[in-house]
């Protein structure tokens, strides 16, 4: 199969060759990768696509997935209306 028909990230159509391409070019970091591919920061933020990228950069560095540098969570860890951020909760 095409590497670039395989999504690793499907909210930010983020795929295995653009992976391998920024592994390519020397960018090894999960956070560096994160953070020029946007993989993981889509509406699941890296619930179904954090570990298939940090697997696959463990694979490149012949790495254990412990040593991969994984990112935080970041806030809000689910959903929310921009409403309930904006307006405020209104039968409290």
């Amino acid at each position: 199969m095409d590497e670039k028909n395989i999504y690793l990230c499907r909210c930010e159509n983020f795929t295995l060759k653009e992976l391998h391409d920024l592994l390519d070019s020397g960018i090894t970091s999960m956070e560096e990768i994160k953070r020029l591919s946007r993989g993981t920061m889509g509406p699941c933020q890296g619930k179904t696509c954090r570990d298939l990228i940090a697997k696959e950069i463990a694979n490149y560095l012949n790495k254990d997935m412990s040593e991969i540098d994984m990112p935080t969570y970041r806030a809000p860890v689910k959903p929310v209306k921009l409403g309930e951020i904006a307006g405020g909760n209104k039968n409290a």
